[in-house]
């Protein structure tokens, strides 16, 4: 191995001993906390669901970056689709301060969540929408869960919550689309892409979800982006938030997995 490789590869492995540690330091830290408490991260304080989904998102969010974009403009439009308690839209912000953010999220306890964390934050230029993103506009029931997980449905916890269509919203070019909203994926992509308004996004991420014994989407959300002229990456997350899809695979009936899936269109 020449010098400069071997320089490399340290330099490398030195960088991935930092991030493990600083991981390590922030699960101490709030993996533990209660429900409702008010944490400070960075420059912001954060009222959370739970200690344990609180890490995750910081992890996943802040340290890992996996909504991060190269936006072409100060103050891009970004469309967040499942903000939970706010997370992504406080990474989005710090990252560009002047960014226009429309967040949506169909659990009204949730929802409260949320809007007191861009309050408090004194964060502009945020429009959040009591609302989830699907096939079509309504009502649907919702399955609650209280943290980061609630999902279209009925169960034990189901509530009735709004649902609005994905192309209400992209009337004008939107520089980044996330989509993390529990299975509904699909749906809300083909929606927006019948309406040929998905032609206004430019880039874009989702949290693909795959349900035990449910339908397997994620090939048909890959020939949609596709057809609609973006190129795509997958990515599985690491080992705590995607632990089912690093080998010796175990593939079982009751196997529940997630994927990242980032897309960007390329106009000439």
């Amino acid at each position: 191995m020449s010098t400069s490789k071997l320089f490399r590869k340290l330099v490398d492995n030195a960088g991935v001993l930092k991030r493990l540690l600083l991981l390590s330091r922030l699960r101490h830290k709030y993996e533990g906390l209660g429900p409702g408490s008010v944490v400070k991260y960075l420059n912001y304080r954060i009222r959370i669901t739970d200690g344990l989904s609180f890490y995750v998102q910081c992890k996943d969010e802040f340290v890992h970056r996996i909504y991060h974009f190269e936006a072409q403009r100060p103050d891009p439009l970004i469309i967040d689709g499942g903000s939970n308690i706010g997370m992504s839209i406080l990474y989005f912000k710090n990252v560009y301060p002047e960014a226009r953010v429309i967040g949506f999220e169909p659990d009204p306890n949730i929802f409260g969540l949320l809007k007191e964390n861009i309050t408090r934050n004194k964060l502009e230029h945020v429009t959040l929408i009591n609302a989830g993103l699907g096939a079509e506009s309504g009502t649907t029931s919702f399955i609650k869960d209280d943290s980061a997980g609630g999902q279209f449905g009925q169960g034990e916890n189901s509530i009735t919550v709004k649902v609005e269509c994905l192309s209400k919203w992209l009337s004008e070019p939107v520089d980044f689309l996330k989509l993390n909203i529990e299975g509904e994926e699909l749906p809300v992509l083909m929606e927006a892409a019948a309406s040929g308004k998905l032609d206004n996004v430019r880039e874009l991420a989702l949290e693909y979800h795959g349900w035990a014994n449910g339908e397997q989407r994620l090939g048909d959300i890959l020939k949609l982006l596709d057809n609609a002229g973006f190129r795509y990456v997958i990515h599985d997350f690491d080992y705590e938030t995607g632990h089912a899809t690093k080998p010796p695979f175990k593939l079982t009936p009751s196997t529940i997995w997630f994927a990242l899936v980032y897309a960007k269109r390329f106009r000439s």
